[in-house]
């Protein structure tokens, strides 16, 4: 998963190896109520609803005959050597699709995600226009999705579609360099470009569905960077296609402007990625992932009524309770648990019965061999005695094993 990137330099710090820790207070505050007799009354009507909408979503064709999500990433879009934060071309090109596997089923997941395309813009597939990774050593993706599908798993390939390293630099015009945010307009041309990606992908590799992340307009940030705060002449064109009004003289548009803009070029690009998924595969499963659920950037859109799944990176139930009314009647709700070190506490958000409505993921940066530490590890030695990342994938392998978070063997 590609971390917001508000969040990337304090992701990388965590994943800075499997032990990762930051020193940061969790953003996970709610907390169930006191347990008198009104709030239990409260408490129980609220999980009788949870458990409806998780009835009315496990029918869901997407979803694994009832079971609930279990998921999780090994995330090879960020390492070191690269030119902006992503990884750079090549790294991990010989993890093996095998050991892999084996690490994820493991850890009791019923779904992995890895990927199509990452961040530095580079396949994780061979035998497409897409480059491979370069040094790739096997069919990675494809592979695994084999081995997946043997073991009754679903494997969902990735997209970021607001950064892509490799398309930025091959498209100078039409991107704003190319730093670890979000630098790439939502042009024809782009879309063009993701459109025969995700074709391809999906014919070549036979995965189940694939993650869309950074489904968002370029940061201003990223024009200060690559176009000295300038709109490209590209997105100035595409803001008054999509307007009906002249880009301003004055090079800023008003906020409203801005935002009318930005939701329907977010509404064009969702209707390329979702009309090109279904077509190839119909019952591909689009994934949204999202780190800001209540951002006014998708009202007014049809992304969170027609994606499969979608997902709060925060980890926090609150945002997805929030939002729920503007989801469709078969999108499931995912909670992102795994990822930003002691910012989570996996255990306690699982521990609150309200919650089991929600498939649950994870991800970590791998370790030097490609894969984070051995399930083994985790399973042999008490939760405290881990820190950061590796304290919740601890406890995501017991919940998705079906043991008690006090396991140890």
């Amino acid at each position: 998963m590609c971390p917001s990137p508000y969040h990337v330099e304090e992701s990388a710090a965590v994943n800075a190896s499997t032990g990762g820790n930051v020193p940061t207070k969790s953003s996970i505050t709610g907390r169930p109520p006191t347990p008198n007799h009104s709030a239990r009354h409260w408490a129980l009507g609220r999980s009788a609803l949870w458990a409806a909408l998780l009835f009315l979503w496990t029918g869901s064709s997407g979803l694994l005959a009832g079971e609930a999500i279990r998921a999780f990433c090994v995330d090879f879009n960020w390492g070191p050597g690269g030119p902006n934060g992503f990884a750079p071309p090549g790294l991990w090109a010989d993890a093996d699709p095998e050991e892999h596997l084996v690490w994820y089923a493991g850890l009791g997941a019923n779904v992995i995600q890895t990927f199509a395309v990452s961040c530095n813009g580079y396949a994780w597939y061979q035998g497409g226009k897409v480059p491979p990774q370069p040094g790739l050593r096997h069919d990675f993706t494809t592979r695994l999705v084999n081995l997946g599908h043997a073991r009754g798993m679903k494997v969902m390939g990735y997209f970021c579609v607001a950064a892509n390293t490799r398309w930025g630099k091959e498209h100078p015009d039409l991107s704003y360099s190319t730093p670890a945010t979000f630098h790439l307009p939502l042009t024809d041309a782009y879309l063009d470009y993701l459109g025969e990606a995700i074709t391809e992908a999906l014919s070549l590799t036979k995965m189940d569905g694939f993650m869309v992340d950074w489904l968002w307009n370029p940061s201003d940030e990223a024009r200060q960077q690559g176009n000295q705060g300038q709109w490209l002449k590209a997105e100035q064109e595409l803001y008054t296609h999509l307007t009906g009004k002249p880009f301003p003289s004055s090079g800023k548009p008003v906020p409203e402007d801005r935002l009318i803009c930005e939701q329907r070029a977010t509404e064009r690009c969702w209707r390329r990625i979702r009309d090109t998924a279904k077509r190839v595969k119909p019952n591909c499963i689009i994934w949204l992932s999202c780190h800001d659920v209540r951002s006014p950037h998708f009202l007014n859109t049809t992304v969170f009524k027609e994606t499969d799944w979608l997902m709060d990176e925060s980890g926090t139930p609150d945002a997805m309770k929030a939002i729920a009314p503007r989801l469709g009647q078969h999108t499931q709700p995912m909670l992102c648990l795994v990822g930003w070190g002691d910012r989570h506490d996996a255990s306690k958000i699982l521990s609150d019965p309200t919650n089991r409505a929600y498939g649950i993921y994870g991800f970590s940066k791998p370790g030097t061999n490609s894969l984070p530490l051995p399930i083994a590890d985790y399973l042999s030695k008490p939760l405290n005695s881990f820190s950061g990342n590796d304290r919740n994938i601890a406890a995501l392998a017991r919940w998705f094993n079906g043991k008690p978070f006090d396991y140890s063997n």
